[in-house]
């Protein structure tokens, strides 16, 4: 049975909101889940990048804290 880690995409809108889309690694696969919204998908590849176009496209998400 693989071992299942978590990880957050996290950025904030324009009106200092925080959105979160949460990354969850199981083996190979990935299931992300945004906290704003239903929006979920599985990804195998770039799952991160997935979530940033996510916050940026759905949410206008688009300051990274990490940044600054």
């Amino acid at each position: 049975m693989p071992s299942t880690t978590t990880s957050t995409v996290r950025r904030w809108d324009q009106h200092g909101r925080e959105h979160v889309v949460r990354v969850q690694k199981s083996g190979v696969l990935r299931s992300l889940a945004c906290d704003t919204c239903d929006w979920r998908i599985n990804a195998q590849f770039l799952p991160w990048l997935k979530a940033e176009e996510h916050l940026t496209e759905a949410h206008q998400a688009t300051v990274n804290p990490a940044k600054d």
